[in-house]
């Protein structure tokens, strides 16, 4: 009989082979007796709606006649679904690249830096709210009100630094004033000025928030030999009782408003009336009609509409990298704590500079947590649904559509049609696997190494 020693050294019995068996299966029917479970659910919860999801794919809207692959047909055919097909590229290419760009970035520079964790902390924070709670707030951010949407609210605020800021929309003089409408929106007087003679340029229609903070009440312009002066106005007093073409003590000047002077179709003079109203224009002038050209009374800069056809994809792509840009800095903060640094200082002590360290060194030895993180974010793009469902207005939702948006509306919309929701679904299978693949291969070379 064979024996076999034991940890204190002993020497027990070898057991017979078939008891060895009869143990070894024991231990397998407890092991499929704790998967089994999970099997249950896996099959009841995956398989199950995969299977069927193929197979009503195949069945027309009603579920009761076979269409073939007619349904596959129309996700090629129909302009809505090639629109989502056609952002779906778009997301999964722009996306994941910025989201991991960024957290690279951020996870190298906040390493050099002693408020670096509050500041991935800062960064990290947006991953703790829900789809739906950012999808709420970038629809707040991207409002076209300037006075709501913060976007907007920079852009103008932008804008307005670097060009002239709005002036009077909807300003128009009354029937009794010497001004008459001109071309393109203008507005000229009646007559030509005289040098020595007060020019008197009334309106009326300005809205009192539209008037400049700082303007002063209006004062008859003061006579200057060989200039023509005068004085442009908001003829209106609050209150009533003011008279038409006379400038009455609460009434102000209309600070800013452009002044030209006009001979043959040409400008010879302009100038710009002061906080009021008063302006001066040079001897030239004599003879010319005056004109307030039509950039006085444009609508303010409104800044850029975020949500319209053009822009909502890029929009919503913004919001998706603001969220998920802390979840690959973290991931590739971890992957750098690991890179040995001697690498890095031998690197240095060699001549290489910043960016031939950051370029030929951190980057290829990061290259294995990248892959992880790009993969990661791919897979999680393909399946955006709540961002572009509540950013989107109504009116853009076609531009912004997305496969797993329109799965949703073929499948649960007013004319569903579940054939078609479900062929789009494994149409997203289709795209998800070779991802997935990928990413098994990976973690696999990496298991070898």
């Amino acid at each position: 009989m064979t024996t076999a020693a034991t940890a204190r050294g002993s020497v027990r019995p070898t057991p017979p082979a078939d008891k060895r068996k009869s143990v070894t299966g024991t231990r397998k029917i407890i092991a499929v007796g704790f998967l089994l479970p999970a099997l249950v659910l896996l099959g009841a919860l995956v398989v199950y709606p995969i299977g069927y999801s193929v197979y009503r794919s195949f069945f027309d809207q009603s579920g009761s006649g076979f269409a073939g692959i007619d349904n596959y047909k129309e996700i090629f055919t129909e302009d809505t679904i090639l629109t989502a097909v056609k952002n779906n590229v778009i997301w999964v290419v722009v996306a994941p690249t910025v989201s991991t760009a960024l957290g690279l970035i951020f996870a190298v520079l906040t390493e050099r830096v002693r408020w670096g964790t509050a500041f991935k902390l800062i960064v990290f924070m947006p991953m703790a709210i829900s789809m739906l709670a950012a999808g709420i707030i970038f629809r707040l951010v991207y409002e076209q009100d300037p006075g709501r949407g913060v976007a907007n609210a920079v852009w103008v605020g932008v804008h307005d630094t670097f060009a002239e800021s709005a002036g009077f929309p909807k300003a128009r003089p009354l029937a009794v004033h010497p001004l008459e409408a001109g071309p393109g929106g203008s507005f000229v007087t009646k007559e030509p000025a005289t040098a020595g003679k007060q020019v008197q340029l009334p309106l009326v229609g300005v809205a009192p928030d539209k008037m400049p903070s700082d303007a002063k009440p209006a004062k008859a312009a003061q006579p200057d030999d060989g200039k023509i002066t005068g004085t442009a106005w908001l003829d209106f007093t609050k209150g009533g009782g003011g008279k038409p073409n006379t400038i009455d003590a609460k009434e102000l000047g209309l600070k800013g408003i452009k002044v030209e002077a006009v001979r043959d179709g040409k400008v010879v003079a302009s100038a710009r009336a002061g906080a009021d109203g008063t302006f001066s224009l040079p001897a030239s002038a004599e003879g010319a009609q005056l004109r307030l050209p039509a950039d006085n009374f444009r609508e303010p800069y409104n800044g850029v509409n975020w949500l319209g056809p053009s822009l909502v994809t890029p929009a919503i792509i913004g919001s998706y990298v603001w969220m998920w840009a802390g979840f690959a800095m973290v991931l590739i903060a971890a992957g750098l704590a690991s890179v040995p640094r001697e690498l890095l200082e031998a690197a240095r002590v060699d001549g290489a500079n910043e960016w031939q360290v950051f370029r030929k060194i951190t980057v290829p030895l990061l290259a294995p947590v990248l892959a992880v993180v790009l993969v990661t974010l791919m897979i999680n793009v393909l399946k955006i649904f709540d961002l572009v469902f509540i950013i989107a207005p109504g009116s853009a939702q076609d531009d912004a559509n997305v496969l797993a948006l329109q799965l949703y509306r073929s499948s649960f919309g007013t004319d569903s049609n579940v054939g078609l929701g479900s062929a789009i679904s494994v149409l997203l299978l289709l795209l998800v696997i070779p991802v997935m693949l990928f990413n098994i291969r990976r973690m696999r070379r990496e298991s070898r190494r």
